[in-house]
């Protein structure tokens, strides 16, 4: 019996990279009660974040991401939640205003292939 393989398609705009940043997120909870937490992401992209939060964020809500290498500062919209299977609660976010390189780096487009590295030939003896 054969299985078959389904490849989803990428939906980002850019791919995603893991980089760990120091980040500082600014947000209020339900009550309106502000808030201010400490994270660092776990994979980013041009146009948006994973990383950990332990405040209780919902989808749609607005966030303020500070990047504490740079302290330059971007709202952004909370696009996804899911907890880990440790319990930890990630916080996926999209950019506001993507035009602004947030990351200062730059990305690979979607469907880039990964560059093969060339292994230098063993000299003979």
């Amino acid at each position: 019996m054969s299985l078959l393989h389904f490849r989803v398609k990428e939906r980002r705009r850019t791919l995603r990279v893991a980089l760990t940043v120091p980040l500082t997120v600014h947000g209020k909870t339900d009550s309106g009660e502000r808030f201010s937490a400490q994270t660092i992401s776990q994979s980013v992209n041009r146009n948006g974040a994973l990383f950990h939060l332990e405040e209780i964020v919902l989808m749609g809500q607005v966030l303020v991401l500070v990047n504490d290498h740079t302290t330059q500062s971007m709202e952004c919209r909370v696009v996804s939640t899911h907890r880990a299977r440790d319990g930890k609660q990630y916080v996926g976010i999209e950019f506001l205003y993507p035009e602004t390189n947030f990351w200062h780096m730059q990305f690979p487009k979607p469907g880039t292939r990964p560059l093969r590295r060339v292994l230098p030939t063993k000299a003979s003896a």
